[in-house]
């Protein structure tokens, strides 16, 4: 199973999931970006000062991906997409995405409200039709955080209807994603620091 070519300290802290043979992909035609991807996901802890802090436009956790992945040279893109027909041209506008690295997207869903998914979801697919992407990757949280969130009184905040593991499973296996390959990281409680 691809999933076992994952590094070791990935698949304890993190829930995995993948379709359409993304990590294969992934290792097999983008080993750069899948080794700063690892890289990323390596460093990564989940600060009880970063969850203690009231919300904004970003939270700490997309910050922490965006500015490890950007410094790599991803990128947060734009797509211009048209489809022509018999002639007439027909604009398809996507969703920017978070970062993208040479046809690889990825999002970083750490407490939308869930229908963001379907968003993230139907712009991967659409892309990959569009051939603009090869794979798409999600970084969530797990639902058992709950019970972190809980503990430090912001549970609240991280509501039943917000971005996590069991509100994205549902949607991908229900076809959301099309054709396009999809590897999900969730964060695990195992990864959280008490630094506060």
């Amino acid at each position: 199973m691809a999933i076992d070519l994952v590094p070791n300290f990935i698949r304890e802290n993190y829930e995995i999931h993948e379709w359409k043979h993304a990590i294969t992909i992934l290792q097999g035609d983008f080993k750069n970006e899948w080794n700063e991807l690892i890289d990323t996901l390596n460093r990564f802890r989940l600060r009880k000062s970063w969850l203690i802090v009231g919300g904004g436009r970003k939270s700490k956790i997309a910050e922490y991906f965006d500015e490890n992945l950007l410094s790599k040279g991803w990128e947060e893109k734009s797509f211009d997409t048209k489809v022509m027909v018999d002639g007439v041209e027909n604009i398809s506008p996507t969703h920017q995405i978070d970062c993208y690295k040479n046809r690889v997207a990825l999002e970083i869903e750490w407490n939308n409200k869930d229908p963001f998914f379907d968003r993230d979801l139907n712009n991967f697919r659409l892309l990959f039709d569009l051939r603009a992407i090869s794979v798409g990757i999600i970084v969530t949280r797990c639902d058992e955080l709950q019970d972190i969130f809980n503990g430090i009184g912001r549970g609240s905040s991280f509501g039943a209807s917000t971005t996590h593991m069991s509100k994205l499973l549902p949607r991908i296996q229900g076809g959301s994603g099309g054709g396009c390959p999809i590897l999900i990281f969730g964060i695990k409680k195992s990864l959280y620091n008490e630094d506060a």
